[in-house]
């Protein structure tokens, strides 16, 4: 069974992005505009990253093309060429020639230095605001092994896009996601894990039984997710260290599946098909019983809570077509936020809590959308023949979902979006990929 939906749509779609920095002398620092989705990147400078230890020299070139990876990723952001740079940077610790980088137009400078010593591995960086000549705030540090290189990359990247933007970061976070195989009548499912832009894929499942819906636990060390291993759809926890799994609900004569995890970790919803009856309830995932949240006779599924808790955003047909609505954490009177032609499906609560994402179909075709969470302001993300299944980067700035193909040999694969709308693009995957959840930033 598939849920179809989501979408994105933020507060800094149509607004412009300032950050001030600590140490920066500007009286006008480094800024994005963006303005009514449209926005002229912000051009940077990225030499390789020097190595101060003579077997650090190809960790640091591949540490370099990462962080560059991960900032023009977004859209926000331009690299200029090496080719155009008249200054060469020989030592971390030399000043800058603020005049050499203004010339080929970069605003922004970003230096950095790796160090490999036994089993450590040291990654130092400093950002620099070109036009006003000034280092913003001090250099960073970041250690770890030399295998982890990539997640300090990440974190170097995180670290220049959050003083640029002013936002959270997202490169250090993970996506697990179903893995898809097979033609379309005899597809294989299992459930893979990666970091956010694809790399270092790992199997948790194999293929043996379909799964749907993996959902991540708030600190991103548990998963829960649907799967048809009995034969019925049941809900399975999976601990993503040790890849133990157990299921949490299994009552003879029930259907439970599309759960998702409270914001406390110890709780989730989930919803329960029984006598030709699909509701929500809520259990622990420690043990106990359940707790009945709806008993409307209609079909309600795919909640989401609010990020404090206190509410949740669901999908129903109460009202003769597909809608969305809310309802309190505990049950209670709903509701309705959706009135747009069409039908609405898998909300999604933003982590800043100001918008719901969404899938949408309307006149035979599928979008991502998002709306305030009083139902205000909807705005399409994306259009096609069958997109699906939203989850939000960690700072809410980003969606990631689902797009097939259409015809017999169509295919799953990934995308994201920003939530102007702009910025439209695949994730790669080893294979075909579905039902993406975005975990939170790794510590």
């Amino acid at each position: 069974m598939r849920f179809l939906g989501m979408v994105l749509l933020a507060a800094l779609g149509l607004m412009s992005l300032t950050a001030g920095f600590a140490g920066a002398q500007s009286s006008g620092p480094l800024r994005i505009e963006i303005t009514e989705g449209v926005i002229e990147p912000l051009p940077f400078a990225l030499p390789v990253f020097q190595a101060e230890t003579g077997d650090a020299t190809g960790v640091a070139a591949q540490i370099s093309q990462v962080v560059s990876g991960d900032l023009v990723g977004t859209g926000l952001f331009r690299e200029i060429p090496a080719t155009a740079f008249i200054s060469t940077v020989s030592n971390f610790a030399d000043p800058v020639q603020y005049a050499d980088w203004k010339a080929i137009n970069a605003q922004a400078l970003i230096t950095g230095a790796v160090a490999v010593q036994g089993n450590q591995l040291t990654v130092k960086f400093r950002l620099y605001d070109v036009f006003s000549g000034a280092e913003m705030g001090s250099g960073l540090q970041f250690s770890g092994t030399p295998e982890g290189w990539r997640r300090m990359a990440h974190k170097v990247a995180d670290a220049v896009y959050s003083r640029i933007t002013g936002e959270g970061g997202y490169f250090d976070s993970r996506v697990v996601y179903v893995s898809e195989t097979g033609s379309k009548d005899a597809r294989q499912k299992r459930l893979a894990i990666m970091d956010y832009d694809g790399a270092n894929v790992q199997f948790l499942t194999d293929s043996s039984a379909i799964v749907l819906a993996p959902r991540f636990s708030p600190n991103g060390d548990r998963v829960i997710y649907t799967s048809y291993e009995t034969g019925f759809p049941r809900i399975y926890l999976l601990d993503v260290g040790s890849v133990q799994r157990r299921v949490l609900e299994n009552q003879e004569g029930t259907m439970s599946f599309a759960p998702r995890f409270a914001p406390d970790g110890q709780n989730i919803v989930f919803s329960l098909s029984q006598g030709g009856n699909t509701d929500i309830y809520a259990m622990n995932v420690g043990g106990g019983g359940t707790q009945r949240l709806t008993s409307a006779p209609s079909i309600e599924t795919a909640p989401s809570f609010s990020p404090d808790g206190s509410q949740i955003v669901f999908e129903s047909d109460r009202s003769g077509s597909q809608q969305l609505y809310i309802m309190p954490a505990g049950g209670g009177e709903a509701r309705r936020i959706s009135f747009g032609p069409g039908r609405y499906g898998t909300p999604v609560w933003s982590p800043r809590g100001d918008l719901i994402a969404f899938t949408k179909q309307n006149g035979g075709r599928f979008h991502i959308g998002v709306m305030r969470t009083d139902g205000a302001e909807e705005r399409l993300l994306t259009a096609s023949f069958l997109d699906e299944g939203p989850t939000w980067a960690p700072n809410g700035r980003v969606i990631m979902f689902t797009r097939e193909s259409q015809g017999a040999s169509g295919s799953s694969t990934l995308y994201s979006v920003d939530i102007s709308g702009r910025n439209l693009r695949p994730v790669r995957t080893p294979d075909g990929g579905s039902d993406p959840s975005w975990s939170p930033l790794l510590k």
